[in-house]
């Protein structure tokens, strides 16, 4: 297994705008204490490159790609009255004209803050999730884990949102389809908040499943089970919420049989999980009741079934704001996906999973 890692995800501080921000380096140096701890657990480590503003914009629009790299650059660049200088995309007070984009200095939105330093951090968290996907369709690696921050979901083509600048996940999924021959793409998205940005990306297409499982009326109010995707992608997006409360027996449960009979009939040739821990049972910003085992649990399912297709699995950070959960979650993750382990097979839950599949019946057979 191959995993990715680069110092620049250590220089981006939302904490330094905005005090107590959940998405702090914190995170990745919990991470990769736990994972010195256990030598890595045999994974080689690698450095991840910076994206090309071309990568990125296999997802995102040029407009949001430059005013994401304008934003940074004047968070830490004011004129001699300490406000932005620019092309009248800041106004004298420091405000983005027009669109809303940004409220103040480095602030995109109430949750989604940046520094001069942010941008160089969002260039080489989806350079390194792409090079995690060269990595795996060249046969390089089989496995692989993109611990990066800031995390990427919840970016939508033509904005920022939701702690992110750049949807890697998704412009890694992209990479593999125009470059490198990929037909088809399963994205899993197991953080706690739907991934409405990966969603908006691939929601007309039918070369990319989507599946996300997430908390029920959480951030960003996205991820209805009726939201299927549409046009030539109809079907192809499932969404799964799951109530609040919920614990690690109903996530494998929709997981089961439900997300992964409808990815064995699509038959994808990759398989890439948006890997969010804060469905974790000690998560600030949730309510679900998952353990370490649980996401271990999870990855033993995904692998089993990508190895049955003959598909590479990589995974990409995604949230996750507990320092211990991390910790706990992200190695039990790894080794699962890198073989330790057995699928343990459990009963549906008669609520939650007969709800989903109703609806996802529709476009494919469970």
């Amino acid at each position: 297994m191959h995993y990715f890692r680069h110092h620049t995800s250590l220089e981006h501080d939302p904490g330094a705008r905005s005090p107590e921000h959940p998405d702090a380096p914190e995170r990745l140096l919990a991470i990769e204490d736990a994972m010195r701890a256990v030598d890595w657990l045999g994974c080689r480590v690698c450095g991840a490159p910076a994206a090309s503003e071309r990568e990125l914009e296999l997802v995102h629009t040029p407009e949001h790609v430059r005013s994401i790299r304008e934003i940074c650059a004047g968070a830490g660049r004011t004129d001699g009255d300490g406000r932005f200088d620019g092309d009248g995309r800041f106004d004298g007070d420091g405000r983005i004209d027009g669109r809303g984009r940004i409220d103040g200095r480095g602030r995109i939105d109430e949750d989604t803050f940046v520094g001069e330093a942010s941008y160089a951090a969002a260039l080489h968290a989806a350079g390194g999730a792409c090079e995690m996907v060269r990595a795996l369709v060249s046969g390089e690696a089989d496995r692989g884990f993109c611990a990066m921050r800031p995390p990427g979901h919840h970016a939508e083509p033509w904005r920022a949102m939701g702690f992110c600048l750049f949807n890697n996940v998704a412009i890694a999924a992209e990479l593999a389809i125009r470059e490198l021959g990929v037909e088809r793409v399963l994205i899993l998205d197991w953080d706690v908040h739907h991934g409405n940005g990966t969603a908006e990306a691939f929601r007309r297409r039918s070369d990319v499943l989507y599946a996300s499982v997430h908390q029920a009326g959480l951030y960003p109010g996205t991820g209805a089970v009726s939201d299927a995707g549409s046009g030539d992608g109809l079907g192809y997006t499932i969404n799964v919420p799951v109530p609040s409360g919920s614990d690690g027996e109903v996530w494998l449960s929709v997981l089961e049989y439900v997300v992964l009979p409808a990815a064995l009939e699509f038959g994808p040739e990759l398989v890439l999980i948006s890997a969010g821990f804060d469905a974790h049972r000690d998560d600030p910003l949730a309510d679900c009741r998952l353990e370490a085992d649980s996401f271990a649990q999870m990855a033993c399912h995904v692998r089993d079934m990508a190895r049955s297709v003959g598909a590479p699995v990589g995974a990409v950070l995604e949230g996750g704001y507990d320092l211990r959960a991390l910790a706990e979650c992200v190695p039990a993750t790894i080794a699962a996906l890198n073989g330790e382990g057995t699928a343990e097979s459990i009963a549906p839950d008669p609520l939650v999973t007969s709800r989903i599949a109703a609806y996802v019946g529709h476009y494919w057979t469970l």
